[in-house]
């Protein structure tokens, strides 16, 4: 790889969807739950996959919505930089985090006790997951991954799943090493900034996701654009807890994320239609990934 740049870092009502891998709802119990503690607050950490104002105002119905539901106060934080997020569930500062799957094992790895809550349902493939893609501008000469080869192309983050890590693995397939066969490898940092890699002629091609180009699309700067690849289904990114919370609260929160109103925005900025429960299970197939790329640090999940 010739020059490496870093970019600065920039659900509806209740819908019975327990599909695929994904667990079903758990069972009421007869147990009177143990009260959480007053001073147990929720705090959340949020990674940054957009516009920082934008994203911001998306948080706002979601925690008004939260602590409605469980009737104590709950504080959004949103990261710098996805590695921020991490670094917040792992050291206390938060004791939740809306992230990517590929964060979910970079906590575990680095000691944080969390475990998947809920993720939510995708608007398009009504299923709790979504699709990676390579996008080049519509008059490009690029028509396969292999004519990447000698372009600059923009990732989103090391830590990103559908804005590295599943680009990373189809490129691999391809016997294409980004930090040889690509004259320049640059990070936006977001999903948004990324787009606007493309978009300012900085990358030939970007690495995001479908809602990233779909959104595009909708604000009149897709019609220029083209996707040259899409990937397999993905996970969708889901909400972990830490296991340290209280169990009660724990199924409060199932139930917040389960009822959320009709018009409440996934943070991570894909169409939703929803939340469903998840299990460390149906992330196994990201963790193999990591493993065939070498990004694995060796999760015990």
């Amino acid at each position: 790889m010739r020059s490496l740049i870093l970019f600065p870092y920039l659900i509806a009502g209740v819908i019975p969807f327990w599909l695929g891998a994904c667990s079903p709802a758990p069972p009421q119990s007869t147990q009177k739950s143990t009260p959480s503690s007053p001073e147990t607050v929720l705090r959340i950490s949020v990674q940054p996959t957009q516009d920082r104002v934008e994203q911001e105002r998306m948080i706002a119905p979601l925690e008004a919505h939260l602590e409605q539901v469980l009737g104590q106060q709950v504080d959004f934080i949103l990261a710098q930089d996805y590695q921020e997020s991490v670094d917040m569930v792992v050291d206390g500062r938060a004791n939740a985090v809306y992230a990517g799957v590929v964060s979910y094992f970079e906590a575990v790895e680095r000691g944080a006790k969390v475990k998947p809550l809920v993720a939510p349902i995708d608007a398009d493939t009504v299923r709790p997951w979504y699709r990676s893609c390579f996008v080049v501008t519509a008059n490009s000469s690029i028509k396969t991954l292999r004519n990447l080869k000698g372009k600059r192309v923009g990732f989103v983050d090391p830590s990103s799943t559908s804005g590295y890590l599943v680009p990373l693995a189809a490129l691999q397939r391809e016997g294409i090493n980004p930090e040889q066969d690509f004259s320049q490898v640059v990070f936006g940092g977001t999903h948004e900034g990324t787009g606007e890699l493309l978009a300012t002629h900085q990358v030939d091609a970007i690495a995001t996701n479908l809602a990233t180009y779909n959104q595009l699309r909708e604000e009149g700067k897709g019609k220029n654009l083209r996707i040259i690849w899409e990937s397999d289904p993905i996970p969708h990114a889901p909400i972990l807890v830490s296991q340290n919370l209280p169990p009660d609260l724990i199924q409060k929160l199932k139930k917040a994320f389960l009822t959320a109103p009709e018009g409440i925005k996934d943070l991570m900025g894909a169409k939703t239609i929803g939340y469903t429960l998840v299990e460390d299970e149906d992330y196994e197939s990201i963790e193999e990934l990591r493993r065939q790329v070498n990004l694995s640090g060796g999760s015990s999940q």
